[in-house]
Parts: structure tokens; C-alpha cells; sequence
């Protein structure tokens, strides 16, 4: 089996399953499991939010500088809380299009590195690099022109911030 022929037929696996999962315990789209209402909740929910955090870094910047992780969660974290985006944070990772490693699935097929849970801890603990940043993205990837538009804050490893 060629190797593109197995990614596709593991991210179908992994959408049916997570489909037949979350139509099992009555979810629908736009539902939030409750252990992820708020960044900041019961010691239980932190680990869930610490963990989902560290996954969508470990997806959008896993070969970045600590520092540029670490910016990538704060990122998030502003989004949640601006009145322009959802205000949990399953809602911002979950938005669509909102980040490329979960459009692609690609936040479940590796384990976060030690890294990226780190840098999840410090931007849940306030670390916030970008001053406020609520987009990102590497120019040498093809973006939306809008991207451009936004105001330019700072850039750290490959990716810009900007509000």
C-alpha cells in the first residue's frame, strides 16, 4: 500500500470513529465537551486544555523555537478571549479553518512533544510573547491576502503575529 493511500485511509478511520464517538454521547456540531468550557477550570480540565493546547502547537509550530510555541498557544488563548472568536478554548481549536494542522487531522497523529506541553503550560499560565496577537502564520507558505492586512506585531521563528 502506497504511503499517501495509508494516510487517507487512517484519517477516515479516525473521522468515522470520532463521528460514531461524538454522535454516541449526543454531541452535535458547535457542541463543547464541558471539560473544555474555559481555559482556567478544575484540575481535571486543565490537563484536557493542557493537552489540546499542546497538541494544536505541537501541529502548527512542533518545529519552532520554544519561544515561537509558546507564542502559538498564546495566540489561541487571545482568541478565547476576544469577542471576535469562540470563547473556549475547544471553540477556537475547533473553528473551522481556523488552523491547518486540524482541517488536516494531523493534531492527533503525533504525541505532543515535551516542548509543546511545556510552552501549552506557559501560555495557560499567562506567557504571552506576541502582546496580544490573535492571527499567525509563516510567510513562506501560501496565505490569504487578508493576513496581510492585519496589523504586524512581531515575528518569532518563521511565523509572523500580528492583530
Amino acid at each position: 500500500m502506497r504511503p499517501d493511500r495509508h494516510k487517507i485511509i487512517c484519517c477516515l478511520l479516525i473521522f468515522v470513529i470520532f463521528g460514531a464517538t461524538f454522535y454516541h454521547i449526543g454531541g452535535h456540531v458547535g457542541s463543547v465537551p464541558e471539560t473544555v468550557k474555559t481555559a482556567e477550570a478544575s484540575p481535571a480540565s486543565y490537563k484536557d486544555n493542557l493537552w489540546l493546547l499542546a497538541r494544536v502547537i505541537q501541529g502548527e509550530a512542533g518545529g519552532e523555537p520554544f519561544l515561537g510555541k509558546v507564542a502559538v498557544g498564546a495566540v489561541i488563548l487571545n482568541r478565547m478571549r476576544s469577542s471576535s472568536f469562540p470563547n473556549t478554548l475547544a471553540g477556537v481549536i475547533f473553528q473551522p479553518y481556523a488552523f491547518e494542522s486540524v482541517a488536516r487531522g494531523t493534531i492527533w497523529w503525533f504525541r505532543p512533544s515535551r516542548d509543546s506541553l511545556r510552552a501549552a503550560a506557559a501560555a495557560l499560565a499567562g506567557w504571552d510573547p506576541t502582546y496580544g496577537a490573535l492571527y499567525f502564520w509563516n510567510p513562506a507558505k501560501p496565505v490569504n491576502p487578508w493576513m496581510w492586512t492585519r496589523r504586524i506585531i512581531t515575528q518569532i521563528g518563521r511565523h509572523i503575529f500580528a492583530r
